[in-house]
């Protein structure tokens, strides 16, 4: 497996604290200096891996006082390549599973134009429902090349996230992504999920996110109850 750059190490330690509450809203995180003598690293990989964090919206870097964890607000970032999960944080977000990870041929007519290998090797197919705060705000299908994911369809998914399962039993990181956005009538499947009204307007995302492995992405259908939260983020 190809190690992490060491600033991503670092950031991962941080976003972890941070989305676990260690660091909470406001609190200032260790200085530069203290960053380099804890985890052995240099100031440039800290600054690096600091900056990061802030293009995330998960701190703010203030003049004379260092880094601040940032308020994390009503909006969810569902766009970003962190992941729903580190932009929520621990504002009791709920993952259920509609349909447990399953191999499935691809669908006809899919989204996003796949390679001969993907279309060989079959994907991973899974239907889950993020809940914020007791509200439904996303139903999500996720569909992934079945390509050296040993196991991955008997691991447990309910209330985990799915970017972290891939960087820490797989050593896989999003690296970046392409999406169309549009506005749609929800139907009766999607109505009754999101618990609105058949009809009302969702946003539907088609997304394909690249991986730090070759050839490997991972695509999404999600539909988003925009009724109380906005959704935001990084590309």
């Amino acid at each position: 497996m190809k190690l992490l750059p060491r600033y991503k190490e670092l950031y991962r330690i941080i976003r972890k604290h941070i989305t676990e509450g260690i660091y909470k809203e406001g609190d200032l995180l260790p200085s530069e200096n203290e960053l380099c003598s804890i985890y052995g690293m240099t100031r440039p990989t800290v600054r690096q891996a600091l900056a990061a964090l802030a293009t995330d919206g998960l701190i703010r870097k203030h003049q004379g006082k260092g880094s601040i964890v940032h308020r994390l607000s009503r909006e969810i970032g569902i766009l970003s390549v962190s992941g729903t999960t580190s932009a929520v944080g621990s504002r009791g977000l709920q993952t259920d599973i509609i349909v447990k990870p399953r191999i499935i041929p691809w669908p006809e007519n899919f989204m996003f134009p796949l390679s001969e290998t993907e279309k060989e090797s079959g994907c991973i197919y899974m239907e889950r429902l993020r809940l914020l705060e007791g509200t439904p705000v996303f139903y999500d299908i996720n569909y992934i090349a079945n390509i050296n994911l040993p196991r991955f369809t008997s691991r447990q998914f309910k209330n985990k996230s799915l970017f972290k399962i891939l960087r820490e039993s797989y050593n896989i990181e999003i690296k970046r992504g392409e999406q169309r956005i549009r506005a749609i009538p929800a139907v009766e499947k999607i109505s009754r999920f999101l618990k609105i009204r058949e009809g009302s307007p969702v946003l539907h995302l088609e997304r394909k996110m690249e991986t730090n492995v070759p050839g490997l992405y991972v695509y999404s259908s999600i539909y988003c109850n925009t009724e109380k939260y906005s959704i935001f983020g990084t590309f």
